[in-house]
C-alpha cells in the first residue's frame, strides 16, 4: 500500500485521476516507475503532476504512514480493496484511500446514516433512540461521532446490538470530541472508525465537509433527525441528494430552532418526511419478502434479446446493482440502460430500488 498512499499526497491526484492512472499502468507502483514520456501519454495528466510523480512525491510521507498503520493495526482500504465501501465508489469524489479500524465489514446489505445537530434536544434524542432501536438488525448505522444526534445514534446502535461506524474528520491517532473516546473504543468491538485523513491530521474546520461526503456516499440513505437552518447535517443531506441517495427528515414543532432545517428539507422536496423506523423500512423496501408473491417465473416465458440478456446475467450474478455499475460493465449510456431496464420491469423481470439500484424480482 506504500505507493497507493503516496499518490494521495501528490497535488492534483484525486480518486478519478488515481483510478485512471492505475488502470493505465496496472498498479500504483508502476506509476512511480513510469518514464516521463509514458506519463505524458496519459490524457489529461498535467505537467506539475507528472513532475511530482517523477520526483517520487509523497513516498516519504507514505513511509511514515505505513509505520503508523503497522504499529496500530489499521487497515488501509485502497479503492480496489474488497472492504472499501462499494457504495462510495459510485461517487466521483470518493477518496482513493481510506484508513479503517474495526471488526465490521463496510458493505452490509443495508446501511443508514443518522445525523443531526450537535445541540440535540430531548425530543431529538428520544426520536433518534426510537428509530435506531426499531430498525432491522441488519441495518448498519453510520454517523460522524460528533456531539448530539451523532453520539446518540452510535450509543443506541451499540445498546441495541447493531453495527455502527463513525466517520472521522481527522486521523485515527485521536478522537474528537475527546469525551467520545470511550464510545469510540466500544464501537471498535461492534463496528469501527473510518477516515481518509492520515495520522497527525487535526480536526480542522475544513475537514468536516470532506468527512460528510463519505458519510453520504457509503450509505443507502441519510436520516436527518434535527437541524437548524444551517449546519453540517444539511450539508450532508445536500451531498446525499447529489449522489442520488434517499434522504429522510424527522419533523418537529413549528418554530423549534432545531427542526427548521428538517422542515426546509421536507418543504423543498429534498427529503421525505418520516416519523418512525417503519416509514424508513417501507420507503427503502427493506421489509421481509417471505410472503411476497413470486413473479420470477414470468421470465421463463420471455425471450430476451442479447442486450437484455446481458443485463439480466449481470443482475443475476450480482444481486442489487447501481445503474453506474451497469453502465461501467456494459459500456452503455444511462439513457440506453434506463430504456432497457424499463422494458425488463414491464415484463416483470426486474424492479427498481431506491438510490438508482436494480435487481431481479
Amino acid at each position: 500500500m506504500l505507493y497507493e498512499i503516496g499518490l494521495t499526497y501528490v497535488p492534483g491526484i484525486g480518486y478519478r485521476t488515481a483510478k485512471k492512472l492505475i488502470q493505465h499502468f496496472g498498479s500504483a507502483k508502476n506509476i512511480y516507475q513510469a518514464k516521463q514520456e509514458d506519463l505524458a501519454a496519459v490524457e489529461g495528466l498535467r505537467a506539475p503532476v507528472i513532475e511530482a510523480i517523477l520526483h517520487s512525491a509523497g513516498l516519504r510521507e507514505a513511509e511514515k504512514e505505513m509505520k503508523n498503520v503497522e504499529k496500530y493495526h489499521i487497515d488501509v482500504l485502497h479503492f480496489q480493496h474488497p472492504n472499501y465501501p462499494v457504495r462510495l465508489l459510485n461517487c466521483v469524489d470518493a477518496p482513493s484511500v481510506l484508513y479503517y479500524k474495526g471488526n465490521a465489514g463496510l458493505n452490509p446489505k443495508h446501511t443508514l446514516a443518522v445525523i443531526g445537530t450537535r445541540k440535540a434536544t430531548a425530543y431529538g434524542k428520544e426520536i433518534c433512540a426510537e428509530i435506531v432501536r426499531e430498525l432491522p438488525a441488519d441495518v448498519m448505522i453510520v454517523s460522524g461521532l460528533a456531539f448530539g444526534i451523532d453520539t446518540c445514534a452510535h450509543q443506541k446502535s451499540l445498546a441495541n446490538g447493531k453495527i455502527t461506524v463513525g466517520v472521522l474528520g481527522h486521523g485515527l491517532d485521536r478522537i474528537y470530541p475527546a469525551q467520545n473516546r470511550k464510545l469510540a473504543e466500544r464501537m471498535l468491538e461492534k463496528g469501527g472508525l473510518l477516515t481518509e485523513f492520515a495520522f497527525g491530521s487535526k480536526p480542522d474546520r475544513e475537514n468536516f465537509p470532506r468527512r460528510n461526503r463519505i458519510v453520504a456516499g457509503m450509505v443507502d440513505a441519510v436520516l436527518v433527525v434535527e437541524s437548524a437552518t444551517k449546519g453540517g447535517a444539511l450539508i450532508t443531506a445536500e451531498i446525499a441528494n447529489s449522489y442520488s441517495r434517499d434522504v429522510f427528515a424527522v419533523p418537529g414543532r413549528v418554530g423549534d430552532t432545531y427542526s427548521k432545517g428538517c422542515h426546509a428539507l421536507i418543504r423543498n422536496n429534498r427529503a421525505a418526511l418520516v416519523e418512525s423506523a417503519a416509514d424508513i423500512v417501507r420507503l427503502m423496501n427493506w421489509g421481509s419478502k417471505k410472503n411476497a408473491k413470486k413473479t420470477i417465473q414470468r421470465q421463463l416465458f420471455v425471450e430476451l434479446n442479447p442486450t437484455e440478456q446481458k443485463i439480466y446475467d449481470l443482475l443475476n450474478s450480482s444481486g442489487e446493482v447501481y445503474i453506474d455499475e451497469l453502465a461501467e460493465a456494459t459500456g452503455m449510456t444511462y439513457g440506453q440502460l434506463s430504456s432497457i431496464l424499463l422494458n425488463l420491469e414491464l415484463m416483470g423481470i426486474t424492479e427498481t430500488l431506491p438510490g438508482n439500484k436494480y435487481r431481479l424480482i
